[in-house]
């Protein structure tokens, strides 16, 4: 019953114009991949978040799609299929440039790597679904409820750089979601997501790094980022580590299930 009137308050709320349109269609998580091009491994990514950078003097915008960690692997080998010493692998793609973030046991000069993205895998090809009934949870109430009634939910993160003009729209499934029914409260905590750091960099990719993301108000944002930390004397690993709070503006939809 809970689930029957969360669809009809919340469908009712869009066709009354009572809930703001997303600036950017919502992608279907469970549905969205990226495979290579190579012959040699037509291998296939599940798109774990999105990053859009827009350029508020031009107009240009750049989309960027971070995909599932791996390990790192000898690939087709007939036996020891993971690597020695090994260490986690993750893709991001972009329209020309990508990047490849290799996190070894201790810190390493190759741990972001950008590159052309023709140049990954021979290329891509993207296979992304939009989410077909995508609504806006426009309260706490709202976002309670969706949460109760397991529903599929998407964040849209939001963040601007006035001296720069550059704005970045972060759009993550959400894999944590705490309640506090008492008090009406919730917060968000997921990741990884790319986050850029909305400077002018040649190319934007640079920009950008693996993070996570909280929040529990729609009026601003904040992450940890995995960047070189100290484990002691002499030893230096990725981690995520260095925490940054941002004015944002966040928006939650829960996703129709059929």
């Amino acid at each position: 019953m809970r689930r029957r009137t969360f669809l009809a308050t919340g469908a009712a709320a869009l066709s009354c114009g009572g809930a703001r349109n997303t600036p950017m269609d919502i992608l279907d998580y469970g549905l969205s991949t990226i495979s290579g091009k190579a012959a040699w491994n037509r291998v296939r990514f599940w798109v774990e978040s999105r990053t859009r950078i827009i350029d508020e003097r031009s107009g240009h915008s750049e989309d960027y799609l971070q995909c599932g960690a791996c390990k790192s692997e000898d690939t087709f080998a007939a036996r020891n299929l993971f690597t020695e010493p090994n260490y986690d692998f993750t893709p991001i793609f972009g329209p020309e440039y990508g990047l490849i973030f290799r996190r070894k046991a201790a810190n390493s000069d190759r741990y972001k790597e950008v590159k052309r993205a023709a140049e990954m895998w021979e290329g891509q090809e993207y296979r992304l679904r939009m989410a077909k009934d995508a609504i806006l949870l426009d309260s706490n109430a709202r976002i309670r409820e969706a949460t109760h009634a397991g529903w599929p939910l998407v964040a849209q993160t939001e963040i601007h750089d006035a001296a720069s003009g550059l704005r970045a729209i972060l759009e993550y499934p959400v894999k944590t979601m705490n309640i506090h029914d008492e008090k009406d409260l919730y917060q968000v905590d997921t990741g990884p997501v790319a986050l850029p750091d909305l400077s002018r960099h040649e190319p934007l990719a640079g920009s950008i790094s693996l993070a996570f993301v909280a929040f529990n108000a729609p009026h601003f944002a904040d992450f940890v980022i995995e960047t070189p930390t100290s484990a002691g004397e002499g030893v230096w690993v990725h981690h995520y580590a260095k925490i940054v709070s941002r004015q944002a503006e966040n928006r939650l939809y829960a996703i129709r299930i059929p």
